[in-house]
């Protein structure tokens, strides 16, 4: 399977005056045109997720959106996935995504350090096994073959910045 590792694109700045819960903070326009522009490449290169699983917080879930609607996937193929609000954890993620085919392509849209740190996981067994500057709207493309296990068995298959 080929996992899109997404992070979400730009995002309003961290206020806690006008954002005091951290998961509300919306894209800014120019994060929306970017990822947008991201999502359109993927679809030109034939890199269309069969099914995009996306953080609840608001900026990931509007990239999940974005990329959806660029790639032209019907809207049931965005789902919430709770486990990509949190440290990298395999098992959980595994649980959330269920059962999927060997061929199946599937994007994670989720925040940083955590997506470095799960590219890292699935790459060398380790969340710091390697360091990844992960710029807004990144994705990269790392095949497995399960999402079950310890990690550390991924292959690097592309690395796609804005």
């Amino acid at each position: 399977m080929l996992l899109l590792l997404v992070r979400h694109a730009q995002a309003e700045e961290q206020s806690a005056t006008k954002y005091p819960d951290d998961t509300v903070r919306p894209l800014v326009p120019k994060g929306k045109k970017v990822q947008a522009r991201v999502s359109k490449e993927l679809r030109r290169r034939k890199l269309i997720p069969d099914k995009v699983f996306s953080s609840p917080w608001k900026r990931a879930w509007q990239t999940a959106r974005i990329l959806v609607e660029e790639t032209g996937l019907p809207k049931s193929a965005r789902v919430e996935c709770e486990a990509l609000a949190a440290a990298p954890d395999l098992a959980r993620i595994a649980e959330e995504v269920g059962a999927v085919e060997a061929d199946a392509t599937i994007a994670l849209v989720g925040h940083e350090p955590w997506m470095s740190e799960l590219a890292a996981l699935l790459l060398t067994g380790k969340g710091d096994g390697v360091q990844v500057d992960y710029p807004k709207s990144g994705v990269m493309g790392i095949e497995v073959e399960s999402l079950k296990g310890e990690g550390g068995s991924g292959t690097l298959r592309f690395f796609l910045t804005p």
